[in-house]
C-alpha cells in the first residue's frame, strides 16, 4: 500500500501537475494540503476521472486539506483537530482507509516568531499531541502525515544557521515535535534514511531547487502497528522541477499489507 502526502499550494492552479503526478506515481492514498479553495471549488470531477475518490475540507484563499483514495472507500472520522472550538482554520482531516486511520494535517507556519502566529502554532501542536495520544491508545494502525512546518534537526535544512529564529526551526517548535515522537511515533523517512540529506520543500526564490537548498518539513509519523509494516519511503523530488509546480515535492511511503 502506497501512501503519499503533497502540499499542492493551490489545488486548482496546480491541477495539471497533480494529475500528471497521480498518473505517474499511482499512490493508493494521497493526503493534500494547502488547497486554497472553498469547499465547492474542489476539482472533484477531475480527481474522480483520475481514479480517486476524495474527502476534503476547503477554505477561501488559504489552508485546506484533502484525502484521496484509489479504489478504496474513505470513511471520514473528523475534519477538525479537537481542542479549540473557536479555530476555524481548515488544517486537519481524518479518515479510515483500508483499515488504517489517516490524519492529514497542515500545521501552522507560525511566522513571525515570537508573536500571535507563533503562539497559535504552538497551541495547535499541543492539541495535536493530545489527539495523537488518543489515536495511539485506539489500538488501530495510524499515520499522521502532511506539511508539519517543522524542521526536526539541523540535518533537515540547508544552512541551519540561517533558520535559527524561524518558527519552523525554533527550539520550542522542535521540542514540541520531539514530544510527539516520544509518545511512540516513528518518522518514516528517518527510519529508512537515517543519514541522508532529504528535502521536501524548496523556496521559489534564489534558485533554491537548483541549488538543492531545501527543507524537510513534510513528514510521515507512524504508530507501532504501522512502523512494523514500513517497507519503503522517499520523495518524488523531480516533481518540484516541473513547470508551474508547487514549492513542495510529493513524499511517499510503502506499507506491507
Amino acid at each position: 500500500m502506497k501512501i503519499a502526502t503533497y502540499n499542492v499550494n493551490s489545488v486548482n492552479a496546480r491541477l495539471p501537475v497533480l494529475l500528471r503526478w497521480l498518473d505517474e506515481a499511482r499512490p493508493d492514498v494521497v493526503c493534500l494540503q494547502e488547497l486554497k479553495a472553498v469547499q465547492e471549488n474542489f476539482p472533484e470531477q477531475a480527481i474522480n476521472d483520475a481514479g480517486y475518490s476524495a474527502i476534503w475540507h476547503g477554505q477561501k484563499a488559504w489552508n485546506g486539506v484533502a484525502i484521496l483514495s484509489r479504489g478504496g472507500n474513505i470513511s471520514e472520522r473528523r475534519r477538525v483537530l479537537p481542542g479549540d472550538p473557536t479555530d476555524e482554520h481548515s488544517r486537519y482531516i481524518e479518515a479510515e482507509v483500508d483499515g488504517i486511520v489517516i490524519g492529514c494535517l497542515y500545521l501552522p507556519n507560525g511566522n513571525p516568531a515570537p508573536g500571535p502566529k507563533f503562539d497559535y502554532k504552538l497551541s495547535w501542536m499541543d492539541r495535536l499531541i493530545t489527539h495523537a495520544a488518543e489515536l495511539l491508545s485506539s489500538g488501530m494502525p495510524v499515520v499522521l502525515t502532511g506539511d508539519y512546518n517543522v524542521i526536526p534537526t539541523e540535518q533537515d535544512v540547508y544552512k541551519p544557521e540561517n533558520w535559527i529564529n524561524d518558527a519552523l526551526f525554533r527550539p520550542e517548535t522542535r521540542e514540541a515535535f520531539q514530544t510527539l515522537l516520544k509518545q511512540g511515533w516513528t518518522d518514516a523517512i528517518r527510519k529508512l534514511h537515517p543519514n541522508d540529506r532529504i528535502y521536501t520543500y524548496y523556496d521559489f526564490f534564489r534558485n533554491a531547487f537548483g541549488r538543492d537548498a531545501g527543507l524537510r518539513i513534510d513528514h510521515f509519523l507512524l504508530n507501532p502497528q504501522l512502523e512494523s509494516r514500513l517497507r519503503a519511503a522517499g520523495v518524488d523530488r523531480h516533481v518540484r522541477g516541473w513547470e508551474k509546480t508547487s514549492d513542495h515535492a510529493p513524499v511517499w511511503m510503502e506499507l506491507e499489507h
